[in-house]
Order: structure tokens, then sequence, then C-alpha cells
């Protein structure tokens, strides 16, 4: 629970940007333009739903405008305000710019539970919701490029997409408005897995920074590290899976809403989700014994701790019984700002939301690029890289052959050299080419400057640094 002289989520933002550009020598003037919302758009729209007409209320707000499009999430949740969709869209704007990603920030959310809402409702809703914005010009392939977040997924995207078509009918990017779409209407694939594959590859990339590692007091590779994962939605789910599966790490604890499952040999991801997919509840789940009080396994003893669901659940209240060598924010803002600071005295690591969930983000503009260009990427490439290949296998086992030695190439090795990527593989690619980069551009400045103690200051500066070199570019 948070404690009442927290910060509020809106303010943590605002604590921590003013944490790195006092350490910045920018003009005033730049500086409150970076910092204050461009604009947010609240829309009040009824819907006539089981006899009488409902009204709803949503926001999209524009943080930065310094690069166009726009790109940042739409959420459906009871909780979503405009100081949240404000502080939503800063984040976005700084996120984008850290991963070089070609967007401002934005933010979207319609504050609504869809489960109250049967799929033929949540289509009305919206369908309206998205005429409403769509109308304002705060839906479009070049001014604002909305993705999916929490409560909303590919089905509502789809939906969106195709109300934009039909608004624009001779728009030929216009597939392009959204992002996250299903592959089959415009999508990419390697999307769904996108924001839990980044985490994965943001740990790929400080395990290679042995002076990160000191700092969080790890050593060695990523197999066996004890991992507590807090929610097991599509990003904790995709974190968790890759890091067991791939990585060799142990999941110790998977904490929901209503309980956590703790086993100190490891849990199995796929078969924790598999149950909450079947029966709706993590309660019941045989293999493990359940925690009803599911927060206290934040304070597990624990080598990663992945926050991966809302924001604030790390506060005042608890981050000093926090024992994670090291947390990795894969939600947005699950850290709060007087946390941030009990963690940093304790010698805690914190890798930042606006880089560890960035996953996300970098995909929806692999997409964004597709719908422009109206190619699958490989499609061209493919085939004559696999020929490329096979010609290179034909003539080491001809010489193999020739010479009489007799050696063979690997059935293994042959199969993996001579198939050619393909979309997702290409995907997978540059999402860790992304994490990898931007990871180093945020070290470089954390170890390579005595005033900067933590990642997240580290991540600001290079972000917001971006950011006022565009404005300066445009002439402001």
């Amino acid at each position: 629970m948070q404690s009442s002289n927290e910060p509020s989520f809106r303010e943590s933002v605002d604590i921590m940007f003013n944490r790195a550009v006092a350490l910045m020598d920018l003009p005033p003037g730049l500086e409150e333009k970076i910092r204050v919302c461009n604009a947010t758009y609240t829309v009040r729209f009824g819907v006539r739903l089981r006899g009488k007409i409902q009204t709803f209320t949503g926001y999209r707000s524009v943080h930065s405008e310094h690069m166009e499009p726009v790109k940042g999430g739409i959420r459906y949740s009871l909780g979503v305000n405009q100081n949240e969709v404000e502080a939503l869209a800063a984040l976005m704007t700084y996120k984008c710019s850290l991963v070089e990603a070609p967007f401002g920030g934005s933010k979207g959310g319609l504050c609504i539970d869809p489960r109250e809402y049967d799929d033929h409702e949540l289509e009305l809703i919206t369908r309206r919701f998205a005429y409403e914005l769509i109308k304002r010009d705060m839906i479009n392939p070049a001014q604002n490029v909305p993705a999916p977040d929490m409560g909303t997924g590919e089905r509502e995207m789809a939906w969106i997409a195709d109300q934009y078509k039909r608004m624009n009918t001779t728009d030929i990017n216009g597939v392009a408005c959204v992002t996250g779409k299903p592959t089959n209407a415009g999508g990419i694939q390697g999307r769904t897995e996108a924001t839990g594959r980044g985490v994965q590859y943001a740990l790929h990339a400080f395990f290679r920074d042995p002076q990160g590692l000191e700092k969080a007091g790890l050593s060695g590779k990523l197999k066996d590290k004890r991992v507590v994962v807090q929610g097991l939605g599509n990003v904790g789910y995709h974190a968790a899976k890759f890091l067991s599966e791939e990585d060799g790490c142990k999941i110790t604890a998977i904490i929901e809403r209503d309980g956590a499952l703790h086993d100190e040999g490891g849990l199995d991801v796929q078969a924790v989700y598999d149950w909450i997919g079947k029966h709706g509840t993590i309660t019941g789940y045989p293999n493990s014994k359940l925690e009803k009080d599911g927060a206290k396994l934040l304070e597990l003893d624990c080598d990663i701790l992945i926050p991966a669901a809302l924001e604030g659940v790390i506060n005042l209240s608890n981050a000093d019984r926090i024992k994670a060598a090291l947390i990795i924010e894969a939600a947005n803002g699950p850290v709060t700002a007087g946390a941030d600071e009990i963690l940093r005295d304790k010698g805690c690591v914190i890798v930042p939301d606006m880089y560890a969930n960035a996953g996300g983000v970098t995909v929806s503009y692999f997409e964004w690029v597709k719908n422009l260009s109206h190619i699958r990427f490989g499609r061209m490439q493919r085939r004559q890289e696999e020929s490329r290949h096979q010609l290179v296998v034909d003539e080491l086992e001809r010489l193999s052959a020739d010479s009489g030695i007799g050696w063979q190439l690997s059935p293994d090795f042959k199969e993996k050299y001579l198939r050619g990527a393909g979309e997702l593989e290409l995907v997978r690619s540059g999402l860790d080419d992304t994490m990898s980069t931007a990871y180093q551009s945020m070290a470089d400045v954390w170890h390579g400057r005595d005033d900067v103690k933590d990642l997240r200051t580290a991540a600001y500066l290079v972000s917001i640094t971006k950011v006022a070199a565009s404005y300066r570019a445009k002439g402001l």
C-alpha cells in the first residue's frame, strides 16, 4: 500500500526529470519546453448499450512533437486519468529518444473495465472512441500512432485500424495508423512477445557489463539466477518464459493480484500461465504453495526482481525490505521516486522502465515501417541468402570429397546456416541490436560521470540530450 506522502506517478516522472536536468546545461526555456505536455484531449462520448446510452471518458495526450508521428499505447482501465496519461506520454518521449525510435511521445486511455463488457459491446465502444480521436487527427499514420497497452491488445488495434480505413478510404498508408495489430491485419511477427523479449535482451546487455554487475553485487551469467516476477500478463509471461527456457534462470516466485506462488527450485512458467488462462486465478495451482498476500513475495531474497504489472508497487512502505540485487522495471513506473532513493542508498541497481520495457515501441516502429513500405521483412532477400549459403556448403563438401579428407558438416550446423532470416528472426535481431546499443549509451554515462550514480539518471540524460538536439535543429 502506497503511503499518503508518496509522490504520484506524474510527480515521480517530474522528480526524475528534474534530477537529470540539474546535471545538464540546458537553457531554462528549453528545459520547460521538454518537460511539459503539449496537449491533452479529453473526449466524452455516448454509446447505446443494453437499451440505454452510456457515456465514456477517454484521453489522448501528446507530450512532445520534436519528432512526428507521436507514439504511445491506449489503455483500458478504471484507473485511467489525465495525470497518469500525461506522465506515461512523457515517459514515451524519453523512451523513444533513448532507443532511437523516430517518434515523439503520446499516450491514450479509456476509463472503463473491459471485463464488464462482451466482445460486441467492446467493439462498439472502441470504434466510437477511435472515431472521436480520428476526426481530431489524434490517430493518423503521419501524426499519432497508438498501440496496445494495459487492457487492450491485437483485437482492439484491428478495430481501430478498420475504423480509420472507413473514415480515410483513400489513405494508402492507413494500416500504419496503429501498431500491435494481428499479423493477418498488417501486424508484424514478434510484436506480441516484444516487450518481454526486450526485458530479456536488456538483461543480456546488463550481464555483458562487468562494472554494472559489480555495482549490483552480481557475477557470472544469467543461468541459475533466482528471479521473482510480479504480474504474469503479456510482458511478465514472455520475460519469465524466455529467461527460464532460454537462459536457465530459476523463476522462484510469480506474484498475481490474487496471491503468489513460491518455489525455490523454480516454477514452470508455461504451466502457471496455462492454469491462470483456464481458471482465471492463480489459486489452486497444484505444484506449488500459495501465498495469499502476494505483495510480501516482492521482499523475497532473489537476484533479479521483475515488476511487470502496475505502477507504484515498490514504494515507501516496502522499499527498505526489498532484497533483490537487481530490479528491472518491465512495467511503467513500478518503483516510486521515494522508493527509488531508498533502494539506491541500499546499493540495489535498477534498470529503468524507459529502457527495460522499450521492446514494445521498438517493434512497433518496425511494424510501422513495414506498413509504410508495404512489404514484409525478409521477402526480398531470404531465398537469395539461402542460395548463397548453399553455395558455400556445396563447395566445402566438394573440397572434402575431392581431397579425400572425408569430413562432413554436422546436420545441426547445416540446418541453421542454410536457413535465411525471416521476419521473426529479423525483428528479434533488430530488437537485440536496439537494446544493446541503448544500454551502452546509458552505461557510458553511468560509469563515465562521477555525478551520475544510477542507470535511471543516465537514461534521462541520454534521452533528454537527444530531444534537446532535435528541438535545436528545428530552430527552437
